[in-house]
């Protein structure tokens, strides 16, 4: 990889605006300590499409009829897919454990609808959708469970549901042995039945257009994908997600990210441990 960086090279004005295109395509924001980054990312894919610089691929992406899909291409070279199961378990048990609880009994029968809005994988709704299988909750008439990510790639495998021992690291024996069957020496899958619990799909958390639908939720995980995004980027989805959630809903961010330096319309609460972005009508909280 290194070869092919030296061989295109980048200019320092070709990675600005090359950053601030895919920036306005993704969200994603690359700094100028990220310059190589970038250049090791894409080398391989700018030299595969026969061009000679990251300025030809600038305008590729910028002006041709076939970029729509090269943006899909974009995503699974420049998105970090780090995930596996029962990460940052807290948020996930004060989902399961008070705030579904409290949702189901207050939408009196309605199922309720929770969206792993930046899912990799897979690992960390089909996490969920065994902590719900636990609780007797794993039905559609009770909870709809929705993910979606950039990848391509990695909506691909989580949809596949195999997984290599390097997802398992922070996985009790007790769920791998009950939720899980062996492929082969080195990967699992997962149990049909948690597996196609999960509602999987390719979305650009930056286009409100392709979020939208999603975002209507009653509950929604977003965790470890705003440490990528500019600011901007960061309120245009927040504010998306908040004008399409219900009256009453939820916002679970990573441990490592807050909003707390942003104007946003939710209110910050702990709620079981966990930090919680709720969005709530204001008549609700006088008739409580």
């Amino acid at each position: 990889m290194r070869f092919y960086r030296e061989t295109l090279g980048i200019s320092d004005n070709a990675f600005i605006i090359l950053r601030d295109l895919i920036h306005e395509l993704t969200g994603i924001f690359f700094d100028d300590s990220k310059k190589d980054s970038l250049a090791d990312k894409l080398s391989a894919r700018v030299i595969e499409l026969g061009f000679s610089s990251f300025l030809d691929y600038y305008y590729y992406l910028k002006y041709d009829e076939g970029s729509t899909r090269e943006i899909r291409n974009l995503f699974n070279l420049i998105t970090v897919n780090e995930t596996y199961f029962y990460r940052e378990t807290d948020a996930l048990h004060t989902i399961a454990d008070v705030l579904l609880p409290s949702i189901l009994e207050r939408k009196n029968g309605n199922p309720v609808k929770i969206w792993s809005a930046a899912c990799s994988s897979g690992e960390e709704p089909l996490t969920l959708a065994m902590m719900l299988a636990e609780k007797g909750l794993l039905s559609d008439s009770k909870v709809q469970l929705f993910a979606t990510d950039a990848s391509t790639l990695a909506v691909g495998k989580a949809m596949v549901g195999e997984f290599s021992e390097r997802s398992f690291r922070n996985c009790d024996a007790h769920f791998r042995e009950k939720y899980f069957d062996p492929k082969d020496d080195k990967t699992m899958k997962i149990k049909q039945s948690i597996l196609e619990f999960v509602r999987f799909s390719v979305a650009n958390l930056n286009s409100p257009a392709e979020i939208k639908h999603f975002a209507a939720a009653d509950i929604i995980l977003c965790r470890n994908v705003f440490i990528y995004f500019s600011k901007k980027s960061i309120l245009q989805t927040v504010n998306t997600f908040y004008g399409a959630m219900p009256e009453q809903a939820y916002l679970l961010l990573g441990v490592s990210e807050s909003l707390l330096k942003f104007n946003v319309p939710f209110e910050f609460r702990e709620i079981n441990g966990s930090f919680v972005y709720v969005k709530e009508n204001l008549l609700s909280k006088w008739i409580k």
